[in-house]
């Protein structure tokens, strides 16, 4: 007999970043700041090394009264007033679907919540073969099978892999949940062109003629889209969606307003018929009722008020922020294709990848930690946090980082 339920997994969990974190901040102690990369911080940071935090947000939230702080949400769905902000602010006026919005803590209960209340015990997600490691340990949880679809062919999105992928899963079971994070694909900073996304709805659509099928676009990195309002025109792509398919797209105020630690986000529901968006729903606000009740009531409540009173100020400071994170991946790729230094490619983000085989990785992860990088392993490559590094830490690394792989190839 177990204290835990019978059949989930009892293996630790695999840390793959803050245990690296905790060594860069140790070697940065021993030897200072200035003689170590830290490419791990997942988090906007300024030239200064400092944790990013927009003014126009956090003024915002200390300008509320407490009360506004200290009080439960509206509804353990979020605000109204919230619900209406967020998705006029995501889908920018490119969708005309039924829709709902379900606040959610962060992007993550978005995600967690379309995984575990989509599929039944033993039937299978399909995830990217590169892909922020808590989708599969979401499936794991729930316990899930995952099939992954490999994300690139050559230097754009690998169509042929999806549809074979999809195709092998409507064998096994009659309904499609799909996991596409894009635009700033975490980890390799790839988004999907228009056709891209055209070419995938497409075949959704076919696929739907047989099988329900439910599309979660993760979206967490999109307000750092190098093209901003551009990168929120494929929305419009949804419009085209069968009456058998529903999307959900999952936003998050951690990346979009810099509040990491607030824990505020949103499922926004959409599908052709108003019944779909109502058989989910229902199901969404009850699991949100039984897992964690009750949403940030400040966070929604200063992003309302930025939207409402303060997005001028709010856009201007951001996109200063956008401006440098292009500077700065625009740097390293730059010279990482001077030197030959093999990457995935890259269009916006926080994160550029660089591609290997994973026994390669595990051994040049440890060399460059020898030299004092740190960056954090993922399926088939090493993530490299170009959102956390100054220009004058990015300056010369891609040669470095070559050299050291030169040493164990």
């Amino acid at each position: 007999m177990s204290f835990v339920k019978e059949n989930v997994n009892r293996q630790p969990i695999v840390d793959t970043v803050f245990s690296i974190v905790k060594k860069a901040k140790e070697d940065k102690e021993k030897i200072g700041e200035e003689n170590v990369v830290d490419a791990t911080i997942g988090s906007l940071y300024n030239e200064q090394g400092s944790l990013v935090a927009l003014d126009s947000v956090f003024s915002s939230l200390k300008s509320l009264d407490n009360k506004v702080l200290a009080a439960y949400a509206a509804s353990f769905t979020g605000n109204d007033d919230f619900k209406d902000r967020v998705y006029k602010w995501v889908l920018n006026g490119n969708s005309h679907l039924h829709h709902e919005v379900i606040a959610t803590p962060g992007g993550t209960g978005a995600v967690a919540m379309t995984i575990q209340e989509c599929l039944d015990v033993g039937q299978t997600v399909i995830l990217p073969e590169i892909a922020w490691g808590s989708y599969n340990l979401m499936a794991q949880m729930n316990n899930l099978s995952v099939k992954t679809y490999a994300l690139f062919e050559e230097d754009h999105f690998n169509l042929t892999s999806f549809k074979e992928t999809c195709e092998q899963v409507m064998k096994e079971q009659d309904k499609l949940v799909i996991v596409i994070n894009d635009p700033c694909h975490n980890p390799t900073g790839y988004s999907l062109s228009s056709q891209e996304w055209k070419d995938v709805i497409a075949f959704l659509n076919e696929c739907s003629k047989t099988h329900k099928v439910v599309l979660l676009n993760d979206i967490a990195y999109i307000d750092f889209a190098y093209g901003q309002k551009l990168a929120k025109e494929y929305f419009s792509v949804f419009d085209d969606i069968s009456e058998n398919m529903a999307v959900i797209v999952a936003f998050s105020l951690s990346k979009s307003m810099t509040s990491y630690g607030l824990r505020c986000g949103a499922a926004i529901v959409m599908a052709q018929t108003e019944d779909i968006v109502q058989e989910l729903k229902i199901v969404f606000e009850k699991d949100a009722r039984a897992t964690w009740s009750n949403i940030n009531n400040g966070a929604m409540a200063a992003f309302v008020d930025v939207i409402d009173h303060h997005l001028k100020e709010y856009d201007q400071e951001r996109l200063q922020y956008v401006a440098l994170l292009k500077k700065r991946s625009e740097l390293f790729v730059k010279e990482a294709n001077e030197v030959g230094l093999k990457h995935y490619p890259y269009k916006e983000g926080f994160f550029v990848t660089l591609s290997m085989d994973n026994t390669t990785r595990d051994a040049y992860h440890e060399a460059l930690m020898k030299n004092h990088i740190y960056t954090v392993k993922v399926n088939k490559g090493i993530r490299v946090a170009v959102c956390s590094l100054s220009l004058d830490k990015i300056k010369g690394l891609a040669k470095k980082m070559k050299d050291i792989l030169d040493t164990i190839q």
